[in-house]
C-alpha cells in the first residue's frame, strides 16, 4: 500500500511541476527522497538505501560525460559557423514546395550529428517555425515534421545521451545497437518521407526565400569548411573510433574555425565552450542561434543522475517485483515487445522524462528478456524503438513540453503528425507478429 501511496503522490507532483513550470529535477528529487522513506518503512537502513541510490546513480556517470561534450560541442559547432552553416545551406536549396519534408530531413540530418533533440529544436526548429508561421505552413504539421526529426537523431546518433543510457544500462554495444537501430526503422522511415512527402504538397510555402539565410550570411563567414566538425563525426563514427574522442577532436575543430574563420578570440570561444554561444551586436538570429555550453548540461545531468538513482532504489528494495512477475508471464516474441510498449508509455507518463523511462523500462524487462533467451542487444533495440520514441508523444513529458514550448505551438495539435515517432513501434510488433505466424504451420506439421 505504501508504494501504490508513494507512486500516486509522485505521479501527482511530476505532473504539477510540469505543467507549473517548475524544473523537473527538484521534484524528483523529492520523489527519491519520498521513495527512500518507502524504503526505510519496509525495513531497509539508511546506510542500506544510500548505497542503493548510489549504485544506480554511477549507471549515469558514462552519460553524464556525454551531457558535458553535447554541451561544449553545440556551443563550439555554432561559434564555428557550423550549425549556422547547416541551417543556411538547408534552408539555400530547398524547394518551397517541399517545405515539410525538407524540415523533417534537415531536422534528422542536425540531430543526427548533434545527438540532441533539444539543440535540434532550439536552432533548425525554431528557424523552421519561424517560416511556417509567415509562409501560411500549418504549425502542427510543420511541428509534428520538426519533433519526429530531432528524435531520428536522439535515437540513433553516436552522440546522443539516450542511445549511450541504453547501452550502459543493458551493457550493449553502442554501435551493434545504432546498426540495429537503422535496420529495424528502415520502413517507418520510408513511410515517413512519403507522409510528409504528402503534406508538403498539401502545406506548400507561400514565399520564396527568407531572411534567415541573408542575415545567417550577414554575420557568420560561410564556407564549406565550416561543415568539417560535423564531417569529423561522421568519418571516425564510420570507423568506430570512441565517441568521446570524436567529439573531442570535432570540438577542438570548431574552436579553430571559430578563431580563424568567424574572428573569434581564444578567451571568446573558450566562454562560449564552458557558458553557451550568444550572438554579440543587434541580430534577428539572437533568439535563434544561441545555447550550448558545458554549464546549460546540469539540469538534463541531473535530471539522468536523480533517475538512476531512484532506479537503484527500485531494484535493491524490489519494489517493483509484483509487475514484474506478471511480466514474466509472456510467451510470445510480440508480446513481450507490446508488454515493452505499454510499460514504456507508462513510464513516460508516470516520469515525465525520457531518461525516466529508460531506467524503469530497462529495469522491469531485462528479465522477461533474459527469460525467454534473447540477448542485450535485443532489449536496447526494444527500449529504443519504445521508451525513446514514445516519451516524445506524451504531451507532459520533458520530451515533448520542451520543443513544443521553444516553438511556440500547441503541445497536443503536432501528435498527429509525428509519424516517424509512432511508426516504428507499430511497424517493429507488426514484424515480430509476421514472423510468429510465418513459423506457426512449420512448427505443427513437424517441418524445419
Amino acid at each position: 500500500m505504501d508504494l501504490i501511496i508513494s507512486m500516486g503522490i509522485a505521479f501527482a507532483a511530476l505532473i504539477y511541476g510540469v505543467y507549473s513550470g517548475i524544473f523537473i529535477g527538484y521534484i524528483l528529487i523529492a520523489c527519491l527522497f519520498l521513495f527512500a522513506v518507502a524504503a526505510w518503512r519496509r525495513g531497509f537502513t539508511i546506510q542500506k538505501i544510500v548505497g542503493m541510490a548510489y549504485g544506480g546513480g554511477k549507471k549515469a556517470l558514462i552519460v553524464l560525460r556525454i551531457f558535458l561534450l553535447i554541451g561544449a560541442i553545440t556551443a563550439a559547432w555554432m561559434a564555428s559557423g557550423t550549425v549556422p552553416g547547416i541551417v543556411y545551406y538547408g534552408i539555400k536549396f530547398m524547394n518551397p514546395n517541399y517545405f515539410i519534408l525538407y524540415a523533417f530531413l534537415i531536422s534528422s540530418i542536425v540531430s543526427f550529428l548533434l545527438g540532441t533533440s533539444l539543440g535540434t529544436i532550439s536552432t533548425v526548429g525554431i528557424s523552421f517555425m519561424m517560416m511556417a508561421k509567415g509562409g501560411g505552413v500549418n504549425t502542427a504539421a510543420a511541428a509534428g515534421a520538426l519533433i519526429a526529426g530531432a528524435y531520428f537523431g536522439d535515437r540513433c546518433s553516436p552522440m546522443s545521451s539516450s542511445a549511450h543510457l541504453v547501452a550502459n544500462l543493458t551493457e550493449s554495444d553502442l554501435y551493434i545497437n545504432i546498426k540495429n537501430m537503422f535496420k529495424s526503422a528502415g520502413i517507418p522511415l520510408l513511410l515517413a518521407v512519403i507522409f510528409f512527402g504528402i503534406l508538403s504538397f498539401q502545406q506548400p510555402l507561400d514565399f520564396s526565400g527568407s531572411y534567415i539565410d541573408q542575415e545567417i550570411y550577414r554575420i557568420f563567414a560561410i564556407h564549406w569548411s565550416v561543415l568539417l566538425p560535423a564531417l569529423i563525426i561522421l568519418i571516425l563514427a564510420a570507423f568506430r573510433v570512441d565517441v568521446k574522442k570524436s567529439m573531442f577532436i570535432s570540438i577542438i575543430t570548431a574552436a579553430v574555425l571559430g578563431m580563424m574563420l568567424q574572428s573569434y578570440s581564444m578567451r571568446e570561444v573558450l566562454q562560449y565552450i564552458l557558458f553557451g554561444f550568444r550572438l554579440s551586436g543587434e541580430s534577428a538570429l539572437q533568439g535563434i542561434i544561441k545555447g550550448g555550453g558545458v554549464l546549460s548540461m546540469w539540469k538534463p545531468s541531473l535530471v539522468v543522475a536523480v533517475s538512476c538513482a531512484l532506479a537503484g532504489i527500485f531494484e535493491g528494495t524490489e519494489m517493483l517485483q509484483y509487475i514484474e512477475k506478471f511480466l514474466l508471464k509472456t510467451k510470445t516474441r510480440h508480446t513481450l515487445f507490446l508488454y515493452t510498449i505499454l510499460v514504456s508509455m507508462a513510464t513516460g507518463a508516470f516520469g515525465c522524462s525520457q531518461s525516466i523511462s529508460i531506467v524503469l523500462t530497462n529495469q522491469l524487462m531485462k528479465n522477461s528478456y533474459r527469460e525467454k533467451g534473447l540477448d542485450r542487444h535485443r532489449l536496447a533495440l526494444d527500449i529504443e524503438n519504445t521508451s525513446v520514441v514514445l516519451s516524445p508523444l506524451i504531451p507532459w513529458n520533458i520530451a515533448a513540453l520542451v520543443p513544443t514550448t521553444t516553438m511556440g505551438v500547441s503541445s497536443t495539435a503536432y501528435l498527429p503528425f509525428a509519424s516517424y515517432l509512432y511508426l516504428i513501434p507499430i511497424w517493429n510488433l507488426l514484424c515480430y507478429w509476421m514472423s510468429e505466424r510465418k513459423y506457426q504451420p512449420a512448427a505443427k506439421t513437424g517441418e524445419v
